[in-house]
């Protein structure tokens, strides 16, 4: 589809969506903004999915190039404040939307991490940058060190995100994953790193089955095409947070305050949930082929 279809298709998704979560008028005082909620939502998606990062790039391009299609559109300060406002309208909106592609209903969902530097290693020493919040951590995909956050996703068996989090860089993952699986139910598939036979134990009362591969050194008594099933399905949680680090640039985020970290990251997820939601319509056999999206 061409630029304009996508705007198009994606402001029709949003105020679909808002309209449906909206119960009541958010605004009971002062004057209404010129932009509509919906329309400053849209300009989020459409920029975060087009490599856009920061707001003031946001603004600027849709100022720039969609003025006649934005009038209202006014002051940088105006439009990121409102964007602001609507933080946890976006979220409500995110977990509203993976629940019509029925994220939550699927029967097996897959968890992995992310490392979410917030400065060059080498800088880490010296940076003022979350101090109280971010840590070391090491990323065994590239064999390094980094300091900031790490992320935590968890996915539907179709890509879609179901619930996520970020944490300081440190903090073991094992520890995070009963909150995140506490409104699905059945297998859940994770990597080494989640190798907890206690964890385990403790989640099957949650009606969760956590399945992770196994270390060379430990025996495997389960059935050898379970246990390949359990690696071939992992690529699609990592073909997931690939799209948001390549395209939504999801490890790169420049914040000075975790408020800011936080609702970056939101934004990202929400967009790409509504880039997957669209792409469904236009490409149901590969929905997670964002490239050929926007022709």
């Amino acid at each position: 589809m061409s630029t304009e279809d996508f705007i198009i298709s994606v402001y029709c998704l949003v105020e679909d969506i808002y309209q449906k979560v909206i119960i009541k008028r958010l605004r009971s005082k002062g004057p209404m903004p010129k932009l509509s909620d919906s329309e400053v939502i849209t300009m989020e998606i459409v920029g975060e999915f087009s490599g856009l990062n920061h707001d003031k790039q946001i603004w600027k391009y849709f100022s720039t190039h969609w003025l006649e299609w934005f009038p209202n559109i006014g002051s940088r300060k105006t439009f990121v404040t409102q964007a602001s406002n609507l933080s946890i309208i976006k979220n409500i909106m995110r977990n509203n939307l993976a629940k019509q592609l029925g994220a939550f209903s699927d029967d097996i969902h897959l968890f992995d991490g992310f490392p979410m530097p917030v400065c060059h290693y080498k800088r880490s020493s010296k940076t003022k940058l979350f101090k109280s919040e971010a840590d070391y951590g090491y990323c065994a995909a590239k064999d390094e060190k980094y300091y900031g956050f790490k992320g935590h996703l968890l996915v539907s068996m179709t890509g879609i995100p179901t619930t996520y989090t970020f944490a300081s860089a440190e903090i073991d993952e094992r520890k995070l994953l009963p909150e995140l699986v506490s409104d699905i139910k059945g297998l859940v598939i994770a990597d080494k790193g989640l190798i907890d036979f206690e964890l385990q134990g403790n989640l099957i009362a949650q009606g969760i089955n956590l399945q992770t591969p196994l270390r060379s050194n430990m025996k495997d008594d389960r059935d050898k095409c379970f246990v390949k099933m359990l690696v071939s399905t992992r690529r699609l949680i990592e073909t997931v947070i690939g799209q948001l680090t390549d395209r939504f640039g999801i490890a790169n985020i420049k914040a000075r305050k975790l408020w800011h970290f936080s609702r970056k990251v939101a934004r990202k997820i929400l967009a790409y949930t509504v880039a997957y939601a669209i792409n469904l319509k236009i490409n149901p056999l590969n929905p997670l082929q964002f490239d050929k999206i926007i022709n």
